[in-house]
């Protein structure tokens, strides 16, 4: 609270991750213009208890609308490993949670004396020039970009609310004294409460209420007494102590016409010492007269498992998919103007869906925020969508049309392999010998490549389209490929978040045609329309591709820091640096030319 009154006694913003030590609670974010929070590296993180989503919810509840994470920290090690796949994958799932700007961890200070790739920090995540991939950044940045600022308009629309338990976590707390070596916690006597919240809330009530359709934020009992409980649904789970000033507001929520849901048990035990045996006796009788008086609108569900079953039947799911799946969230933000959605594939396998909104605007419009276009989709609460791993969507209803561009489907007319066999070939040349061409029939890593197999940085692939009619109004895409997916860790290890996806591109790439530049390639679906920029006879394609740092960290000696940690102690271990390999580098599989039109008499190879 000083704090915030210092900033705006100076004219500035205060911004904090308002978690952690000293065990602040989820309220204690009012005391901040821009909540933040982090990202644990988890692929779980938005179907669990997290940091990032108790700062989301903390924007919502106190009207900051502005909500930041720190992203990337502990991003698929070691460090220079993470893509822009990577980098995407984990965005997705802090805006799933209502983060709406990024603050990305991290850019690693590092002297030209340092050689390539340079230092690395502890964490993982090293986002800079030194990674020869870095090229690409700015087409990951603009969809980022377009993505916060989406999410941003209008305000939030998530219709849940899960109390959380602060009292229980507070009456766990011991005192204690034990030293430790080292770490944020040197005497083991702190306490923190998000990170106990985990064993009270459990691994199923938040999985629930998303399967089911609907978004979520968390609240507390101080916010509640606050800002009221500004939600149609209020979700009690397991809670056993609760303020008796709070449950009396709960009581009113539900006789006003809202919705409240008791899991495992009914609140039982006043809170603290004062007054407890009255208030015990108080709380207990508001849980019977809640529950027992106020059916259809006040629930209890002793198993968790049936809690999304339970809502579907009390409210309308807000976004649903058929079939259903875990593997797609969303989020919903309400516009003066219509109903903003964004949802995703958090998964590695393609996901074929119909999704119902509960939106019953007009006209429907999807916003592509890679190429900042818009067009108009027909009109219905249900559309059929087939999204590729870790792709996303921005769908916008609205009652006003728009000047869109109306979505045609059109079948694939045409398609030539471009990747091998006479007469096609790719000439390939790397940045540090342009001079040296190498002819290529087969395209393979060139980490294969005995005098290549340590190269970190960036190689040109050349090669013609053969002489073609093909028309300027085609569309013309030119694919590298789906990607494999790669098996799923069980049981995940503490920091497991990455893109598990093989890409056929390794890493990122930037496509020229007859000298333009058409675009980037580094998340799926892995393809780039080209249409614009052929002409009738030979095109010359050229591929632009950048991998990581590591086969050249896996050519050299791991530096010594005994002296360091002799004089100073092992202040860091860092992440996965022993035992590094080469990886897989440049266009793997094949290249295929795909035309799409109205009539396919056009297109000849």
């Amino acid at each position: 609270e000083p704090m915030h009154a210092w900033a705006r006694q100076h004219g500035t913003l205060l911004r904090s991750q308002t978690y952690g030590y000293p065990p602040v609670t989820l309220s204690s974010n009012r005391f901040e213009d821009l909540p933040e929070g982090e990202g644990k590296a988890t692929l779980n993180m938005w179907r669990e208890f997290s940091d990032t989503r108790w700062a989301a919810s903390a924007g919502h509840l106190f009207g900051k609308n502005v909500v930041s994470s720190e992203t990337w920290t502990w991003l698929h090690s070691p460090a220079f490993r993470a893509t822009p796949l990577d980098m995407k994958a984990e965005a997705d799932l802090h805006f799933l949670q209502g983060i709406n700007q990024l603050v990305g961890h991290g850019w690693p200070y590092s002297p030209a004396s340092a050689g390539e790739p340079g230092w690395r920090m502890y964490a993982a995540g090293a986002f800079n020039a030194h990674n020869p991939w870095f090229f690409a950044m700015p087409d990951l940045t603009k969809y980022l970009q377009r993505i916060s600022f989406a999410l941003r308009l209008g305000k939030p629309a998530n219709d849940v609310a899960l109390l959380l338990p602060n009292d229980d976590v507070w009456a766990s707390f011991q005192a204690r004294y034990q030293k430790q070596g080292g770490g944020f916690d040197d005497s083991g006597s702190n306490i923190t409460m998000d990170a106990s919240m985990k064993q009270f809330l459990g691994s199923t009530v938040i999985a629930q209420a998303l399967d089911a359709g609907f978004n979520l934020d968390f609240i507390d009992a101080d916010a509640i007494d606050s800002v009221g409980i500004p939600y149609k649904v209020l979700i009690l789970p397991g809670i056993d102590r609760i303020p008796v000033q709070t449950y009396e507001k709960i009581q009113r929520f539900v006789q006003r016409g809202g919705i409240v849901i008791a899991t495992r048990r009914l609140p039982a035990t006043a809170p603290g010492f004062l007054n407890d045996e009255v208030e015990t006796r108080h709380i207990q009788e508001l849980s019977r007269s809640i529950f027992q008086d106020n059916a259809p609108r006040a629930h209890f569900i002793e198993d968790e498992n049936r809690l999304g079953a339970s809502l579907d039947e009390y409210l309308e799911p807000d976004f649903i998919t058929t079939p259903r799946t875990s593997a797609v969230g969303f989020i919903h933000r309400k516009l003066e103007n219509g109903d903003l959605y964004f949802f995703g594939n958090t998964s590695n396998r393609a996901q074929h869906f119909r999704a119902h909104f509960r939106s019953a605007r007009k006209y429907v419009e999807l916003w592509d925020a890679f190429s900042g276009k818009t067009q108009e989709l027909p009109v219905s609460q249900d559309i059929g969508f087939s999204l590729a791993p870790y792709e996303s969507r921005l769908v916008f209803f609205s009652d006003s049309e728009a000047s869109l561009t109306h979505a045609k489907p059109s079948d694939a007319c045409g398609s030539a392999d471009v990747s091998v066999g006479a007469p096609m070939y790719w000439n390939l040349a790397f940045a540090d010998a342009p001079q040296t061409v190498i002819t290529l029939h087969s395209l393979t890593s060139w980490g294969s490549m005995p005098q290549r197999q340590f190269y970190s940085g960036r190689a040109t692939y050349r090669t013609h389209i053969p002489d073609s009619d093909l028309s300027r109004d085609t569309s013309l895409k030119l694919s590298f490929g789906e990607g494999m997916p790669v098996p799923i860790p069980d049981p995940l290890p503490e920091f497991n978040m990455r893109a598990y996806l093989d890409s056929p591109v390794h890493d990122a790439a930037e496509v020229f045609v007859n000298g333009k530049s058409a675009g980037f390639v580094w998340h799926p679906p892995f393809e780039i329309e080209i249409a614009p920029f052929v002409h009738a006879g030979s095109n010359e394609i050229m591929v632009l591709v950048g991998n990581t740092a590591i086969n050249r960290l896996a050519g050299q000696p791991l530096p010594d820091n005994r002296l360091l940690d002799a004089r100073y102690g092992v202040r860091f271990t860092p992440q996965d640096m022993t035992n590094l390999k080469p990886l897989p580098s440049g266009l793997l599989g094949s290249v295929t030319l795909v035309a799409r039109h109205d009539s396919c008499n056009h297109a000849t190879w």
